[in-house]
């Protein structure tokens, strides 16, 4: 597949999912894991690395990704492989919390990112992956039981005072 082959692929699937949520987000957050992933009986903490890995892959990787494609220096061989290692794990880990659509996508992305041949190549490819992976990143989101929360307060503390 192409660089452009591929980008268009992320802008179909992030059009794909902007008002209708993946069926596989829908299915983790109704607690069917595929691999069975989760302690003890419950499927909270795979949600809550679901949502972290889909957060920290467009925020950081994706976003990081970027940025240094635009520094002075900046070195494709080394991008290359810093892909191979980091995102190639978190696309193994998206399979891991349920998200095997997801996993698949990550996977191309990183096949055609090691076939790029200039920086720039690189960084469109890139952007067109944080797109969808922001994307996606807002599903889980929607998904998460965010009001378990409550339950976990902060105690009210006395107001600290300033020493003169």
């Amino acid at each position: 597949m192409t660089t452009d082959e591929m980008i268009e692929l992320l802008e179909r699937e992030r059009e794909a999912i902007w008002r209708t949520m993946p069926d596989e987000v829908a299915a983790i957050g109704r607690g069917e894991i595929p691999r069975g992933t989760g302690a003890r009986g419950q499927y909270l903490s795979t949600l809550m690395f679901a949502e972290g890995e889909a957060r920290t892959l467009a925020d950081e990787m994706f976003w990081g990704l970027i940025e240094v494609c635009r520094q002075p220096g900046a070195d494709l061989a080394t991008l290359k492989m810093v892909i191979r290692q980091i995102i190639g794990y978190k696309a193994d880990f998206f399979d891991f919390v349920g998200l095997p659509g997801a996993a698949a996508t990550v996977h191309q992305y990183v096949a055609v990112a090691d076939a790029t041949t200039t920086l720039d190549e690189l960084e469109r490819l890139t952007g067109a992956a944080l797109s969808w992976a922001n994307r996606l990143h807002m599903w889980v989101d929607h998904v998460f039981p965010w009001g378990v929360g409550d339950g976990f307060r902060k105690p009210k503390t006395k107001t600290k005072t300033a020493i003169a």
